[in-house]
């Protein structure tokens, strides 16, 4: 059962002055947890600190995480109820996360959840994760792709964005001290499971851009102005910048932006849409990055 301070804790991590009060954000879904506790795909794994989980989620969760690290594909909770009791043991199940929590999840009533959950139909898991602190070299950067965020707001397109990241290999996202928060809850659920694998920077970005660019490092971005990206000569490495939804790239980032590219509408200089969405476009530059090679 939980106190009411830990409900109010729980719950304020939804802020982010608390989430950085506390040090931990919130995932929510049997999915995501398990993903997490498992370690799938990380080269440093998160660290799980607490796993709260209804009688539903218990049951599903052992058996989940068992797959998840032998590689196996698991379906919902629903698919191995009645089956996994022996596996689970709420608080005793001496499982260990790659991230160095161990035990097994505390079994909470539906209410419980309803009231720490912040999904307006409450899954039946939910886990407090560390927030992680990453370094940032330039240099590591070197002949790597990553992305920056300059002022992206929507946490939905964060979310999206950084998943896109995960499925181009791009290990590294820097963001503005503008750019949403990738803690934020909404935007954890729409990374479906990427915040775990991506590394997520928020710097002065024209400053961290400025160095970059003194490495010798191409910054690319995206402008109505600029050159259509499949006549463009792309590198394997460099930075691309992707701007916010309302004012795009920012003027100081923008003087330190070295190619300048276009997403061109089809057929080109037929009436179109003004612009497209950021989440859409970054898919775009990124498949086209990864199509050249």
């Amino acid at each position: 059962m939980l106190t009411k301070a830990e409900i109010q804790t729980i719950r304020s991590l939804g802020d982010k002055k608390g989430r950085n009060a506390a040090g931990l954000f919130v995932a929510e879904g049997p999915k995501l947890v398990t993903e997490l506790v498992a370690g799938m795909g990380m080269a440093a794994p998160l660290r799980v600190r607490r796993v709260l989980c209804t009688v539903a989620g218990a049951e599903y969760f052992g058996k989940a995480v068992r797959a998840l690290r032998g590689g196996h594909a698991v379906g919902g909770p629903g698919d191995v109820l009645g089956e996994s009791s022996g596996i689970v043991r709420s608080q005793n199940s001496g499982m260990q996360s790659p991230g160095g929590w161990h035990g097994g999840p505390e079994v909470i009533s539906h209410k419980e959840m309803e009231r720490i959950s912040s999904l307006k139909t409450p899954s039946d898991m939910l886990a407090l994760v560390e927030i992680p602190r990453h370094g940032l070299s330039v240099r590591g950067l070197s002949g790597e792709l990553s992305l920056a965020l300059d002022g992206v707001q929507d946490p939905g397109n964060m979310g999206t964005i950084l998943r896109l990241a995960d499925w181009f290999g791009m290990r590294d996202v820097i963001c503005s001290e503008t750019t949403a928060d990738c803690f934020n809850p909404k935007v954890v659920q729409a990374t479906m499971g990427a915040i775990a694998r991506v590394r997520v920077h928020y710097v002065p970005l024209a400053r961290w851009l400025g160095e970059v660019r003194a490495a010798g490092i191409p910054v690319y971005g995206t402008f109505l102005d600029g050159e259509p990206i499949y006549d463009a000569a792309l590198s394997p490495g460099g930075v691309i910048v992707m701007g916010s939804e309302g004012q795009g790239v920012s003027p100081e980032v923008a003087e330190l932006v070295s190619r300048r590219l276009f997403i061109p509408p089809f057929p080109v200089g037929e009436p179109t849409s003004e612009s497209l969405n950021v989440a859409t476009a970054t898919a775009i530059v990124c498949s086209e990055f990864r199509r050249r090679g």
